[in-house]
């Protein structure tokens, strides 16, 4: 017996690193040390910080990841890795530096998985952080034949005193909501059980059908990569809009995630007229029957970052949301005192 008929090919490994080094190599920053082959990836801190912190973050995919692989979308979900740390670690106002991926397979099918490196190397470029190093791990017998894990792991900078932890942040002050590109890569665990219970209805799920009320396709619609948002805080940073307090809208929704930004004594009130709701949000609850208040603590249902902003740098921070790409509405306000009794937020259902 050897090492490759036990289902690990060594050979296979090497081809591949090989065939992903250019994609790496393109997410390269000035303070990365070497190249990618060594045990670890070295990284400078940037040049002319006084007083550096780093913030560290990690995430994975979650069952996205069964439709993603089912149906083909590895780039996809290579983004989707990048884009669930990086917009975790930007809401204290750092800077991504450099991120690391993991991901283990079953057997190495080396055209999903250079697929989904490229992915990741795509969102780092998004981001300006380095793709600094990696591990594929090939584990026969554990997971299942074509299929694979993802875990990622960025790490950013910023000045001591710049950090964003909510300290400003006081009553009056506005709530800017930045859109989303659709569910993102939380709660998929209920989508795909309507999934299901849509085929079991109807015979067959009409995947590559247009979505009511949108042109895209419902898979494409439902696979469609989290967007990054550390372009839109570099630019908030650069341009000196004082920003308070900052939240990544992921599992949990708008109810669990917008009060991780706030000080105590306050709490947050939305207006749930102030955007229309994305259709794939309407098509969720309507075929899966979803009650309100539980589509609010699954889905981000269009909403996928915040700005706490004082009401004098309001109309500047969404004037630049909007010259960065991104669409942008004044979501609410902050209050004085704690949120009603038995709602995280303010004019969300309990």
């Amino acid at each position: 017996m050897d090492y490759r008929s036990a289902g690990v090919d060594v050979m296979a490994g090497r081809a591949f690193v090989e065939r992903i080094r250019s994609s790496v190599e393109s997410t390269r920053r000035p303070e990365v040390i070497g190249g990618l082959g060594g045990f670890g990836g070295l990284c400078r801190l940037p040049a002319g910080l006084r007083q550096p912190l780093l913030v560290a973050g990690s995430d994975g995919v979650g069952t996205k990841l069964e439709l993603a692989q089912t149906h083909g979308r590895h780039h996809e979900v290579g983004i989707d890795l990048v884009a669930m740390c990086v917009n975790d670690v930007i809401t204290s106002g750092a800077e991504p530096l450099f991120f690391l991926d993991y991901i283990a397979t079953g057997k190495l099918g080396p055209d999903a998985l250079a697929a989904v490196v490229e992915g990741i190397a795509d969102g780092c470029r998004q981001s300006g952080c380095a793709l600094l190093g990696g591990e594929t791990a090939e584990m026969p017998g554990f997971y299942g034949a074509g299929r694979y894990d993802l875990a990622g792991f960025c790490v950013a900078v910023v000045e001591a005193d710049a950090v964003v932890d909510g300290r400003h942040i006081q009553p009056g002050d506005r709530i800017i909501a930045v859109a989303s590109s659709g569910v993102h890569s939380n709660g998929f665990s209920l989508v795909r059980r309507i999934l299901v219970e849509e085929e079991r209805r109807h015979g067959s799920l009409a995947a590559d059908a247009p979505l009511p009320g949108d042109r895209r396709p419902l898979m494409d619609a439902l696979l469609t990569p989290t967007r990054l948002y550390a372009g839109l805080v570099k630019a908030l940073r650069h341009a000196e809009i004082p920003v308070g307090g900052m939240a990544h809208i992921t599992g949990g929704g708008l109810p669990e995630n917008l009060p991780r930004c706030l000080p105590q004594g306050v709490h947050a009130a939305i207006d749930p007229g102030s955007w229309e709701r994305p259709a794939l949000f309407r098509w969720l609850q309507e075929a899966g029957q979803v009650p309100e208040a539980d589509l609010w603590n699954t889905f981000n249902l269009g909403v996928g970052f915040c700005l706490v902003v004082p009401p004098s740098a309001t109309d500047a921070a969404l004037a630049l949301c909007r010259r960065s790409g991104q669409e942008a509405w004044i979501l609410g306000d902050v209050r004085q005192g704690e949120a009603p009794k038995g709602a995280a937020l303010a004019g969300v259902p309990a």
